[in-house]
């Protein structure tokens, strides 16, 4: 039974400073439930309802989780979720593995919208881009927004949090493609697969301090009369003209 103590601990949770306090984040719904069982993460509670547990038993059996059985009504009040009738994992935070410097990575500079982030993590996910290293002011990675719409690719992708113009120098042998209003179109450009693409904030663009390290400035060109692309949609554009010859 989830005691008024449990429940203010879950709820406190949904905000930063208890997460960070605390080590931990919470995961909510069916599909992010289960990526997170067939991941490395360690989960701390499990929160599910009767039908979550009758259609998932041989998984939550099969890694040793024990879960504790809620109405959905007890649920959807602990959750950040309108609704949720299915799952709510506490889970212990992880420190990402050392970074390895192979293949091609994103670097994220001031990306402040936790929908966007995790938008950009499941791109990553999707190209097989390993690790995403990201500046101080980026949003935090264990937001609910984050989490919900990275769609368990959270679960899959390194993620680091850097100084970007220290991180930068250390790359000298790598190429590195920034984002930017005038540049290559993206379309004609020969991308090193072994690279490091900065994508800045949508309102302010790569932090002028960054663009002397950058080696390659790239552009998607514009056709239409739309003002501008948000970080998420260029981020896809993008990495679809990095892997288009794989």
């Amino acid at each position: 039974m989830l005691t008024k103590n449990n429940t203010k601990f879950i709820k406190s949770l949904q905000l930063k400073k208890f997460r960070q306090k605390e080590g931990l984040f919470l995961v909510e719904g069916a599909k992010n439930t289960l990526e997170l069982i067939h991941s490395s993460y360690k989960i701390k509670n499990l929160l599910v309802t009767d039908s979550f547990l009758s259609q998932n038993q041989n998984v939550i059996n099969s890694n040793n989780i024990e879960v504790e059985i809620l109405k959905e009504k007890e649920l959807s009040s602990i959750s950040t979720f309108k609704s949720n009738a299915d799952a709510l994992a506490v889970v212990y935070e992880k420190t990402p593995p050392t970074y390895n410097a192979a293949g091609f990575d994103l670097v994220l500079d001031d990306i402040r919208d936790p929908g966007n982030l995790g938008t950009i993590i499941r791109l990553a996910d999707w190209y097989g881009i390993k690790n995403i290293i990201c500046s101080s002011t980026t949003a935090e990675f264990y937001n609910p927004k984050v989490i919900s719409a990275s769609m368990g690719s959270i679960f899959r992708v390194n993620l680091y949090r850097e100084n970007l113009s220290e991180f930068l120098k250390k790359q000298k042998d790598r190429e590195i493609y920034g984002a930017l209003l005038k540049g290559e179109n993206v379309h004609k450009t020969d991308f090193k697969q072994n690279g490091l693409l900065i994508i800045g904030n949508e309102s302010r663009g790569i932090n002028p301090e960054l663009i002397p390290m950058i080696s390659n400035h790239i552009t998607i060109p514009r056709i239409g009369e739309a003002e501008s692309l948000n970080a998420a949609m260029a981020t896809a554009i993008i990495c679809d003209n990095v892997f288009r010859n794989q």
